[in-house]
């Protein structure tokens, strides 16, 4: 055979292969992979910030939903939604009508935590604030510790009463067409125990 099979390349002259223009190479592939990834995040990013809200808000529609649960669990328990809040002998307000269904949010030692003798306030129930059960949380509004922004309408024509509980019989409207809660912004929430609601000075605010 003129040819050896076996001889090595470099015996008939050949240039073997030069390291760094692998290494070019190589390195041509990742940026180019890099700048692959960095246009789908760019492309991918406004799908983000567009799905972000709606499912920020599918999750606070489902609040007032498990919320509105609770109020009609409540008064077929007691036969009447709750009051807006309670009062103590002298007529100060000491618990929102949010405290008084936590037992219908399968929050019932957190409702049997709270002293509802004293005000929301007080400090033998300082403990209890800190605990805003979740489903008071919209995650669309801008954080405050503590606060809500799920608020009972309180009119005359609207379904709760402020110191008194109303039966659904009472609502001549009917329940599907007379406002109970609304979500308000951020400006406007309140400590989620706080006897605070939509009532006329913050319709004036």
């Amino acid at each position: 055979m003129d040819e050896n099979p076996y001889r090595s390349s470099l015996a008939d002259g050949s240039n073997p292969p030069q390291p760094k223009s692998r290494v070019r190479s190589v390195a041509f592939m990742l940026l180019l992979a890099l700048g692959i990834i960095g246009l789908a995040i760019c492309f991918l990013l406004p799908a983000v910030r567009t799905a972000r809200p709606a499912a920020y808000r599918n999750h606070c529609v489902n609040n007032l939903k498990q919320i509105a649960l609770a109020l009609k669990s409540y008064s077929d328990t007691y036969h009447a939604l709750p009051p807006t809040y309670t009062v103590d002998a002298d007529g100060k307000p000491l618990h929102s009508w949010r405290t008084l269904i936590l037992p219908y949010l399968e929050q019932p030692r957190l409702y049997e935590s709270i002293d509802l003798t004293k005000a929301w306030d007080d400090p033998a129930n300082a403990e209890a604030l800190k605990a805003r059960p979740f489903v008071f949380q919209c995650p669309s509004a801008i954080d405050q510790e503590n606060h809500t922004t799920y608020l009972a309408v309180l009119t005359p024509s609207s379904c709760f009463r402020p110191t008194e509980p109303r039966t659904l019989s009472d609502i001549t409207d009917g329940t599907r067409e007379t406002m109970m809660l609304i979500e308000v912004d951020s400006d406007h929430a309140v400590p989620w125990m706080a006897p605070m609601d939509a009532d006329e000075a913050l319709y004036a605010s």
